[in-house]
């Protein structure tokens, strides 16, 4: 990963499958402060507090033998549904000229879905992206990661 430019007015998106926190630096590089714009959250329980019924059955075939189908998983769609609210979000910041850079900091897999969902209009603004869970840290760890970085 290349160095990344904590310039005045820089965004960073940090997420997980449940909470997106959108900071803006107010500092500079030596001194970076990252200051909260915006936070989404999404309320999404376990799949077993989810999931109502137990699997489907169906024939395999002319024999009484059945099978189980596979049981979904609520909270990865969950997951899901919320890079793409995020992805969306992005979009109408970006597209409204509210930033120019930004820096993506989530899970390798919300990256992953997000990526897909981004619209050009975002991923040229895309200054680095950062494989990290980090929704639960404090800013100034953030800022302290992001100048190591």
């Amino acid at each position: 990963m290349s160095k990344i430019n904590l310039k005045n007015g820089l965004w960073i998106m940090v997420a997980d499958g449940e909470k997106a926190l959108f900071l803006k630096n107010e500092g500079d590089g030596l001194y970076p402060n990252l200051q909260l714009v915006q936070e989404m959250k999404q309320d999404n329980p376990a799949t077993r507090e989810q999931g109502s019924d137990s699997p489907g059955r169906h024939n395999d075939g002319p024999s009484a033998h059945r099978s189980a189908g596979e049981d979904t998983d609520w909270h990865r769609l969950g997951k899901e549904r919320f890079a793409d609210e995020v992805a969306d979000r992005l979009y109408k910041l970006a597209h409204h000229g509210i930033f120019d850079e930004i820096v993506l900091i989530a899970p390798p897999s919300m990256l992953g879905t997000m990526r897909k969902k981004l619209h050009k209009e975002v991923s040229d603004k895309v200054q680095a992206e950062i494989p990290k869970t980090l929704t639960n840290h404090a800013v100034i760890d953030i800022e302290t990661m992001l100048q190591a970085a």
